[in-house]
């Protein structure tokens, strides 16, 4: 006999795959080599299959264990045995192992044509078949038992979408209630109200992600500038640090204010002492004391105020030029001749 083994990991849990894949009459609408399972009973079906060349046997369950393990061997036709393992791979994984014996047909030429590739040629079309049925699973409702609920379905690979089906097959699925046309087209409305629901919600996913990632950007950009600002002031806190540490050295003595007479006292002296240390003798003096205003007595008293009409004019400026200055209201000083 020749052995022949294929594995899958399936996404849901192992009672859920294991149910599933009891349904051995539906394997025509999404397997692809298997054109019929039909029921004599419980414990008795018939098959046929399409692998280089059609093939047909009936076959009796074996060494089943709920959960974990389905098996069968044929009684009729093709001579094989097999059996299939489920076991846990992960939360909400499964191992589907499928391991199958058969005698080629044909005897020594089956066995001559077996080694020359049809085995390999089988190998493929069963690993083929076994990810149809994960994704069957992978395309019902979470904790679905039944097929039928499986978006997967009549897919265009499938025996049924081929029009590979027997008569017998056929005849079975028009007997069974799923398969009316109402319940078929009730089914195909929920299938695409399901789709559109998914849409919506990988849609509201997809922009929960993209808040979630602007508010992750700006947090980062906020932390950003709460490091700059830190920084900052730790950069300046130790520049002070290190400025208060270092030895503080005496200013330079300024020759105008440290002096000994005061404010201005190390000044050079100006025209008619314009500047002195003590205060302010003419008005503006700091604008230009080349242009400070002469004084005169005012009437009646001892004090001296500028003269408005001259302060185009210093004093110094006057002198040099031999302009009289006033000195009382109304009179000015006479200029010398040369008999005087």
């Amino acid at each position: 006999m020749t052995e022949q083994h294929a594995s899958v990991i399936v996404n849901a849990p192992v009672q859920q795959v294991y149910e599933l894949f009891t349904h051995f009459n539906d394997f025509p609408k999404f397997m692809s080599f298997v054109k019929e399972v039909t029921y004599y009973d419980e414990q008795r079906s018939h098959w046929v299959a399409q692998v280089t060349g059609q093939h047909e046997w009936d076959a009796v369950n074996e060494d089943w264990i709920p959960g974990q393990q389905i098996g069968w061997r044929s009684t009729r036709g093709l001579e094989n045995t097999g059996r299939v393992k489920f076991q846990a791979a992960g939360p909400n994984k499964t191992m589907v192992d499928v391991y199958l014996s058969y005698t080629p047909p044909g005897g020594v030429v089956g066995n001559t044509a077996d080694m020359l590739g049809v085995g390999s040629q089988f190998a493929r079309i069963l690993q083929n078949d076994l990810n149809n049925f994960a994704h069957m699973v992978e395309q019902a409702p979470p904790g679905a038992l039944d097929p039928m609920q499986s978006h997967y379905l009549f897919h265009e690979d499938s025996a049924i979408a081929r029009g590979q089906t027997t008569q017998r097959q056929r005849a079975a699925m028009a007997n069974d209630p799923m398969m009316r046309q109402e319940n078929l087209q009730e089914r195909q409305k929920q299938i695409e109200q399901e789709i559109s629901q998914e849409r919506e919600a990988q849609h509201q996913r997809m922009a929960a992600q993209e808040r979630r990632a602007e508010r992750v950007q700006q947090a980062a950009q906020e932390q950003q500038v709460a490091l700059e600002e830190q920084a900052r002031l730790d950069r300046q806190q130790r520049l002070e640090q290190e400025a208060s540490a270092r030895p503080q050295q005496p200013l330079p003595l300024d020759p105008v204010q440290d002096t000994l007479g005061g404010r201005n006292a190390a000044m050079e002296r100006t025209a008619l002492g314009e500047r002195d240390a003590r205060s302010r003798r003419f008005p503006h003096e700091e604008e230009d004391p080349m242009l400070s205003r002469a004084l005169r007595k005012e009437e009646g008293t001892n004090r001296s105020t500028p003269v408005e009409h001259l302060a185009e004019e210093s004093p110094w400026r006057n002198t040099i030029r031999g302009r009289a200055l006033e000195s009382d209201e109304g009179e000015q000083e006479k200029p010398q001749t040369d008999g005087q």
